[in-house]
Parts: structure tokens; sequence; C-alpha cells
């Protein structure tokens, strides 16, 4: 009797809201974004006990647009990850930056003054970015491919690949790999590799050696 082939391998669903049902505090952004300003890449997760499934409007603040937040594939944002988008800038090239013009009355025929003020961007995350708890990042900061955000850490500058940065403000504490393997990881890129093939090699995405992950590659 020949042998039986094992039977192929299924990746998780990226459309489930709850990848672990015994643990509701743990959401998959991608299904649960609706604005059109933000994009969220599959696998990108976040913890928090408190109705992670409101993080669209909690953790992502004064969204007015027209700026975008992009967020990376295989992503894990701890308990109180923000994101300050554009739409907190305040006037400073004047006495006050209070914007009177919010308060309504006469007031308001000043609008002018509070629109189009000049922004930093879209803020852009890459793929495989971990984030501690309670980070918090400023508009317009661009974070690396497999950087990792310490807790408590307040980014208001661009992150490199594979970097860690912590502290207020975040600076780099140092990068993961040398500059040499940085670059054949990005090359790799083993967050575009097809969801099966991702499962045959999760051993050596997570604990093998880059040499390893280019023999892996697809």
């Amino acid at each position: 009797m020949p042998p039986v082939p094992p039977a192929p391998s299924v990746p998780p669903d990226p459309t489930v809201v709850h990848p672990m049902p015994e643990a509701p505090r743990v959401v998959l952004l991608r299904p649960l974004i609706t604005s059109p300003l933000i994009d969220v890449g599959e696998f990108t997760y976040y913890d928090d006990p408190d109705d992670p499934t409101a993080f669209e409007t909690r953790n992502v603040l004064y969204h007015y647009g027209p700026e975008k937040l992009v967020i990376g594939k295989f992503c894990a944002l701890g308990e109180g990850t923000r994101f300050i988008m554009n739409g907190a800038n305040h006037r400073m090239d004047g006495p006050s930056t209070f914007p009177f013009p919010i308060m309504g009355g006469s007031w308001s025929e000043h609008f002018d003054l509070i629109t189009g003020l000049p922004g930093r961007g879209d803020t852009v995350v890459g793929n495989d970015v971990w984030f501690g708890y309670r980070a918090l990042v400023m508009p317009g900061v661009r974070i690396g491919h497999g950087a990792i955000v310490a807790s408590g850490a307040v980014v208001v500058d661009d992150v490199p690949d594979y970097g860690i940065v912590g502290g207020n403000p975040a600076t780099l504490i140092r990068r993961r790999y040398s500059d040499e393997d940085v670059a054949r990881l990005l090359d790799v890129a083993w967050w575009d590799w097809p969801a099966e093939h991702i499962g045959a090699h999760v051993r050596t995405i997570m604990s093998g050696t880059v040499d390893a992950l280019e023999a892996a590659a697809p």
C-alpha cells in the first residue's frame, strides 16, 4: 500500500478579526479598517484588553486628512500604540497657538488661519515592525521594515530598517543586523512570500539565520 501523502498546510485566514478566539483582546486590523486614509497589511495585529476593535478611532488621532497612515504586513502593535496625525497641528508663527476659529461665533470668520497648515506627509510603517506598550508615533514619521519601537517611546523622527528605538524623543539604540545583512533581508522580503511558503518556513523566519532565510526563499 503506497504511503499517504501529508495533508497540505492551511494558512490562517487574514480576514478573521479575532485570530485567537480565546483571546478577544487580539485583533487583526486589516478587516476592521474602514477609512480610505488608513491602509494596513495582512496579519498585522493589535493587542488591547479594552475594545481593540475601536483601534481606528481610539488609536489613530486627529486624522482629518489628507495625509495617510500606512502600516505594513506582520506588524505587532502593543496595547496603547497610538498614531498622532497632522490634524493635531496648530499655528506656531504668531504670539498664540490657540485655534480661536473653532470656538465659533464671529471668531469662525478667521477659519482660514487654521486651514492648510504645513504637514509632514503620510505616516508610513514598514513590514514586521514591533511596537511596545503605549508607543506613540508623531505625524509624518517613516518606520523601516523589521524595526522595534520600545514601550513608551515617542517617535518623532524616521526609524531605519531593523533599527531599535526607545525614549522620549525616541533615539536609535542599535541596529538588529549589520548594513550588509539588512540589505540581504530587504532583498529576501519574506513578508511578500505566498502564505503557504511562509507556513512551511515559520521556524526559519522566526529563529533562523540570514543565510537560512535566503536559502528558503521561493
